[in-house]
């Protein structure tokens, strides 16, 4: 539950902090600008809502882990909600629409999930699991958005360290693979899920391991 916390705020606060023009920069997801980011996240909230108030009473099915799926290719940008993201992203016209939708659904999100019961089991993509571990999901969602947000954004602020410690070690348990202890956590998040390739000395290090990148969340 704090993670989430720390993980949420430290986004909030980084899209809060950006400048107007830094909405038209491309983020580190394929295709898409930070403006078209801002709004994913903004439907990201939305389903945390939407998840923390759809209460199941049968057996969890999955857990942080296990909720994750392993794709075998990227987004190509085809998909429907994703060029409906962009269409969106584009209505507000002006960031200071997009921040305040997102600011106001983001703190929303924000006190429901510090209300909930981590024991509680919610239902969500036809899976049941529990709120402490669907919040815990989201750890790992957050802070790699975080990381798509600053891609191009050499001055904001970086993902807690604690966060990004976090993600590495579920991005590990998913994968069930370990990235070299050279590897930082923020070089082992964004090698391993295909947001940077690795450098030439990176792939000798990560030996067999590197014909299995990337690992592409779904």
């Amino acid at each position: 539950m704090d993670l989430f916390s720390c993980s949420w705020t430290a986004l909030r606060t980084a899209v809060a902090e950006l400048p107007d023009r830094d909405f038209a920069q491309p983020s580190g997801c394929a295709g898409w600008l930070v403006r078209d980011l801002v709004c994913h996240l903004i439907i990201d909230a939305q389903d945390v809502l939407i998840t923390l108030v759809t209460p199941a009473d049968t057996e969890p099915t999955v857990d942080a882990v296990t909720y994750w799926s392993v794709e075998d290719h990227p987004p190509t940008g085809e998909d429907p909600l994703d060029a409906l993201i962009v269409r969106l992203a584009a209505a507000y016209q002006e960031p200071r629409l997009l921040t305040f939708h997102f600011d106001d659904l983001g703190s929303a999100a924000g006190r429901a999930a510090g209300l909930a019961d981590p024991g509680g089991r919610v239902s969500t993509r036809d899976e049941v699991l529990t709120v402490g571990d669907y919040l815990t999901v989201y750890v790992l969602e957050w802070t790699l958005h975080h990381l798509d947000l600053i891609a191009h954004l050499p001055d904001a602020a970086q993902p807690p360290a604690e966060c990004l410690a976090r993600s590495r070690a579920m991005l590990e348990d998913i994968a069930d693979a370990a990235f070299p202890a050279s590897f930082t956590d923020k070089d082992a998040l964004l090698v391993g899920t295909g947001r940077r390739a690795p450098t030439d000395a990176e792939r000798a290090e990560l030996g067999e391991l590197a014909a299995r990148l990337p690992f592409v969340l779904g």
